[in-house]
């Protein structure tokens, strides 16, 4: 059958080559045509690819999530705003972290347990110096995650603490039998533990999390997971490493060779859409020039995930162990007239297309990455929600998610996609991204994004294997201008609308999709 066996392994090769790239591929042409195979999805996209931040920064947890259980200002409940439980609710939010982050590595949970009139005070050495009395703490914070229906993901104190603080946290919110920590829990208001999974083992050791180099991380790590229990094993805990730095591939090398796998759920990565750490530019008055710069270095997010991940499937070729990107949304200059060590910046379309690209790079990876959390929630970065006293406004960036969330815990759909570019002086971009699904109910759901600033792009969809959708529905988000944002006094200004630009016709799917905009369409 082959001429020889180098023949075969030639074949073999090109073979693999043709599989790999059935599940997503880029190659520029001058048409955008994507092909989707519908039949037989074997990979799930784990809703908590769609996770939350929330750290002691600025105004993301006072103001943001807490104004006290005595403001009369503001409807809440136990300090909780009302109107940010229902505006999350809306999302399904899978997952939320806290308390960093940066800080994490200097809070010791002691101080946010007990009468909060005794709680001692602390300065954030981290985000601003401000004072933190914390006044909310464990108990306010998992409460609030069972209002909202979301898992907790508790990020421990490693570059500061001690093993013993941290197991002794862990019996304090998951043990339901007799100890110090349990009783404890129970002397504060709390009967019944709160079984919490996910916890994170230190954040950013490279960093501000103690300047530790990758082998020296390891091993804390390893000290510190031997005593992480869940005693009965009725709730397996999910451990999660602190990752690599952006496109730091030694971090990820070293930590899959150094830590025994049956003790990493997950290994962390965080990247940021920064133009410049030096010279960030603008969250509102920026230039097409700061825009595109922007787009690419959220586009390298596609280069981060494939290269660890290869990494990691180099170590662990069963993919037990998942890649958590916990840290990810664009940053920019702080508003001015504004705390810089507050990180607030409004949210534009920009960010729109930051959440719409970086989502659609999450979902075709899932088979590694299983796990996510934009930065931040309220506040901070590239926040779903602003605050103001009494006002609330949802940004683009909470649209996107909220129109993406029929991709949770759907079966991903493989897809090759060719696109044109977008080209801006000398160099150019993909322009466009898109991620399937199908869901529990047989619904198809495409989400398209078109980064180009100026221009529509035709798009042809082929659905290889559907022989039933006999409808199609959509909506987009997009606006006059990239620079267009919601305010306090406009607060509808971006909103999703009905899409009705998409043909179906057979297997076949034509779409014209505006400039800067995302769209996402369902096939019944």
């Amino acid at each position: 059958m082959f001429s020889s066996p180098h023949a075969f392994f030639v074949r073999l090769a090109c073979l693999l080559v043709v599989c790999l790239t059935t599940v997503t591929a880029f190659a520029q042409g001058t048409a955008n045509k994507i092909s989707i195979q519908t039949t037989g999805p074997q990979t799930t996209i784990s809703k908590h690819i769609y996770g939350h931040f929330a750290e002691h920064l600025g105004r993301c947890i006072y103001g943001g999530f807490y104004v006290g259980e005595n403001n009369t200002k503001v409807p809440h409940v136990k300090g909780i705003r009302k109107d940010v439980i229902e505006a999350l609710k809306q999302l399904n939010i899978p997952n939320l972290r806290w308390p960093g982050g940066c800080f994490a590595d200097t809070y010791h949970w002691k101080d946010g347990v007990g009468p909060k009139d005794k709680r001692p005070k602390i300065v954030n050495v981290w985000w601003g110096g401000v004072t933190e009395d914390n006044s909310f703490g464990t108990h306010d914070f998992l409460d609030m995650c069972e209002l909202l229906g979301t898992e907790p993901y508790l990020a421990a104190n490693v570059g500061s603490g001690t093993v013993q603080e941290l197991t002794e946290w862990l019996q304090y919110v998951n043990f339901g039998g007799v100890s110090p920590m349990s009783a404890w829990r129970k002397e504060n208001g709390r009967e019944n533990p709160w079984k919490v999974n996910y916890w994170g083992v230190g954040n950013e050791a490279w960093g501000c999390g103690g300047n530790m180099k990758p082998e020296h991380y390891a091993n804390i790590y390893r000290q510190y997971a031997t005593f992480m229990t869940d005693w009965n094993n009725s709730n397996k805990l999910f451990r999660i490493a602190s990752g690599a730095n952006g496109a730091d591939y030694n971090w990820t090398e070293v930590l899959m060779r150094d830590i025994p796998h049956n003790m990493l759920g997950g290994l962390a990565l965080h990247h940021y859409s920064v133009i410049e750490w030096n010279s960030k530019g603008p969250a509102t008055g920026f230039s097409e020039e700061q825009y595109f710069k922007t787009m690419k270095q959220a586009w390298r997010m596609e280069e981060l995930v494939t290269r660890h991940s290869t990494i990691m499937d180099k170590y662990d070729p069963a993919k037990r162990v998942a890649l958590v990107v916990d840290e990810w949304g664009g940053w920019y200059d702080v508003e001015p007239g504004t705390n810089p060590g507050f990180l607030f910046q409004q949210n534009t379309m920009r960010d729109a297309m930051i959440a719409g690209m970086t989502l659609n790079i999450f979902n075709n990876h899932a088979d590694r990455v299983r796990m996510a959390n934009l930065a931040q929630t309220i506040n901070v970065l590239q926040a779903v929600i602003l605050t103001d006293e009494e006002k609330m406004i949802l940004t683009p960036t909470y649209h996107v998610m909220e129109m993406y969330k029929v991709h949770q815990d759907a079966k991903l759909l493989p897809l090759t996609l060719q696109t044109k570019d977008y080209a801006f002086g000398n160099d150019k971009l993909p322009a466009v991204s898109a991620s399937a699904s199908v869901d529990a109910q047989g619904r198809t759901h495409i989400s398209l994004v078109n980064v180009d600033a100026k221009n529509a792009q035709d798009v042809s969809i082929d659905l290889f294997g559907a022989t039933t959708h006999k409808t199609v529905s959509g909506r987009i988000l997009t606006s006059k201008t990239l620079q267009d944002h919601n305010t306090f006094d406009k607060p509808a200004n971006i909103k999703p609308v009905a899409f009705n630009d998409a043909k179906l016709k057979g297997g076949a799917l034509n779409v014209t999709v505006p400039p800067f905009s995302v769209v996402v369409l369902e096939l019944k």
